[in-house]
């Protein structure tokens, strides 16, 4: 778990790693494959044998997914001139961006003892189609292991969320867990439900929503938090959002006082009416 630039969220916990959607404007396929690889995928400790194992060997290479073993991660081996030894760390993305499950990750929000808000799963979509039933409950169950922190959930694929709650996996009722959907234009689906806490993503915002987040919004009766952020980056097409558009979706979310978090990419765009609401805040769960 590590602290982040992420404003919504204190800290990131990566149990999961890796994605097939291909989104261009993502940034994190180009920090796992900075990083990717690793010097040493086998034993490093005593009677540790088959620390890692690919999930689907018959897929296309750029398919593939792996499973990492709890007691025996993969590392780098390297030497620190200046200290003048051998040093040892966890490979952070042995297979670059492939999806990867780390259950050497698993426990880590127990061993965070003082309460935080988590962006699970930063470096990967853990509900991508690709992502197996049994990596999910894992990560749900290590979150209900720590109840002392909330968690941020965000996906591409929000139908997943509706598949779990029909297998009885995804937690319902969890005050502590939020669930969210990610949209960058009026098209995307998403996901709202009266026994969850919901939040919509539109970010980056590529075009005006309009009127579409409003037949949302009333459709659904209400949105619990809406986070708006403009492309980062230098992408070469990138698209720059007009204040017009921010405004039509706060407008929107005050019709349910649904809470808006703009996220530092628009306050120079914003100026003013720049905000950044909380739900939690709002409701003094905090």
């Amino acid at each position: 778990m590590k602290k982040t630039k992420i404003d919504w969220a204190d800290s990131t916990w990566n149990p999961v790693t890796g994605c097939l959607h291909g989104c261009e404007y993502y940034y994190a396929r180009g920090i796992a494959n900075r990083f990717a690889g690793c010097d040493k995928l086998s034993t490093y400790m005593p009677n540790c044998q088959a620390t890692w194992r690919r999930v689907n060997p018959d897929s296309k290479p750029e398919d593939a997914i792996f499973e990492v073993d709890a007691q025996c991660p993969p590392i780098n081996i390297f030497f620190d001139a200046k200290k003048q030894k051998v040093i040892r760390r966890t490979a952070p993305y042995p297979w670059g961006f492939q999806p990867t499950l780390r259950r050497d990750k698993l426990s880590e929000p127990s061993n965070w003892k003082k309460p935080r808000t988590i962006f699970v799963c930063s470096m990967a979509d853990l509900f991508g189609e690709w992502v197996p039933d049994d990596w999910i409950k894992q990560v749900f169950e290590a979150c209900e292991a720590a109840p002392q922190h909330r968690y941020l959930f965000l996906t591409k694929n929000p139908a997943r969320y509706i598949e779990l709650a029909e297998k009885d996996i995804l937690p319902d009722g969890a005050d502590n867990m939020w669930f969210g959907s990610t949209a960058t234009t009026p098209e995307t689906e998403f996901f709202f439900s009266g026994g969850h806490n919901t939040f919509l993503s539109i970010e980056p915002i590529l075009k005006p929503f309009d009127d579409s987040l409003d037949a949302g919004v009333q459709a659904c009766e209400k949105t619990d938090w809406i986070i708006v952020g403009a492309e980062t980056g230098n992408r070469k097409d990138k698209v720059i959002p007009k204040a017009d558009w921010i405004m039509e979706i706060v407008q929107s979310a005050e019709k349910t006082n649904t809470p808006v978090f703009m996220k530092e990419s628009l306050r120079g765009i914003m100026g003013d009416c720049f905000r950044q609401e909380f739900p939690w805040e709002a409701s003094g769960d905090d």
